[in-house]
């Protein structure tokens, strides 16, 4: 009896820190489901971090770590998804120099989000070749695993449709080697950073997995709400709440709902309702300290469960630059 063909998805994250709840709520809850049904591979990006993080490289070793011993204890697993550090398989790195010898340029220089990251991040210098480049590698990681379904966010939509532009490209240049990937438009919920700008890294102003109970606390206790509650008796608009974001997030329905008709009609105070998200919180994050104490302890299993998918991950990626020499010639 013949079954339906599973999609290859790919995905990955750069290791410039352990993971948040931004990523917890935008990605790594859709890579669970994922891996039930499809044939996943999840990347470390590793160079996808160096292109911000060259004058700092140090710190991206003990990141690749954080970031794996968070996907293994949020519950992705080896046995079903290939878990794999990118810069272990050489490979990417030739694809891309091979991609970026037929990209013209200005298909990289009309990237919205490129230009956003230099406005976010202003300290760093992020004129380089590496920070431009960052869509060919990236196109270079999707098309080394024939990955035809790419999860991503409607504001990430546009990396995905460069993806596409490159591979028809290659494919009009050198023949059908690689499937053109499609979109798995997910949502992802903006979820707020502690300053009530958009959770990240490099703002700073992350809450982490791995965050104790009590940091949790710490971090979304002094949080601004609704500016417009100046006293209890005050009422809000939980939309204009930066807080609020964690409720859609991670507080049932008819919870939150009963909290949004309170804010309104202030018949809940800010810290009340600040409480019952850090309560919620800490109660969904238990389980995963409890397993990631495990990889703290021992980081060893880390480090093997990724060698073992960069094994696969290397078959894989060896497999197809066999044709890609093939098709261009070389």
């Amino acid at each position: 009896m013949s079954g339906k063909k599973k999609k290859v998805v790919l995905s990955g994250l750069r290791p410039t820190g352990p993971c948040h709840l931004g990523h917890l709520a935008g990605a790594l809850r859709n890579w669970l489901k994922f891996q039930e049904e499809h044939t996943c591979f999840y990347s470390i990006v590793t160079w996808h971090a160096l292109s911000s993080e060259y004058q700092n490289s140090k710190i991206i070793k003990n990141f690749i770590f954080e970031v794996g011993a968070d996907w293994l204890s949020i519950g992705l697993d080896p046995q079903k998804s290939v878990i794999f550090n990118q810069a272990e398989v050489k490979e990417h790195a030739e694809l891309h120099l091979l991609l970026s010898m037929i990209i013209p340029l200005p298909w990289l220089q009309r990237v919205p989000t490129l230009k956003e990251m230099q406005r976010e991040i202003p300290d760093k210098d992020l004129n380089t070749y590496g920070f431009l480049g960052y869509p060919v590698l990236q196109t270079a990681d999707i098309l080394m695993y024939k990955a035809n379904a790419v999860p991503v966010g409607e504001d990430q939509a546009y990396h995905l449709e460069l993806a596409r532009e490159i591979t028809r490209r290659f494919n009009r240049l050198y023949g059908n080697v690689f499937p053109e990937p499609q979109t798995i438009l997910t949502e992802v919920p903006k979820l707020a950073g502690t300053d009530g700008r958009k959770m990240s890294k490099s703002l700073g102003n992350s809450i982490f997995l791995k965050d104790p109970p009590e940091v949790i606390r710490q971090k979304i206790s002094p949080m601004v709400t609704d500016t417009r509650r100046k006293r209890k008796t005050d009422s809000g608009e939980p939309k204009d709440c930066p807080v609020f974001t964690f409720h859609k997030a991670f507080v049932d329905k008819t919870k939150r709902e009963e909290l949004a008709q309170g804010c309104r009609t202030a018949g809940i105070g800010c810290l009340e309702c600040k409480e019952v998200v850090i309560n919620r919180l800490i109660e969904l994050l238990a389980p995963f300290r409890e397993k990631r104490s495990k990889y703290e302890k021992n980081p060893q299993l880390v480090w093997d469960i990724l060698e073992e998918g960069n094994k696969k991950a290397r078959r894989v990626a060896q497999q197809t630059m066999e044709e890609v020499r093939a098709a261009i010639g070389l």
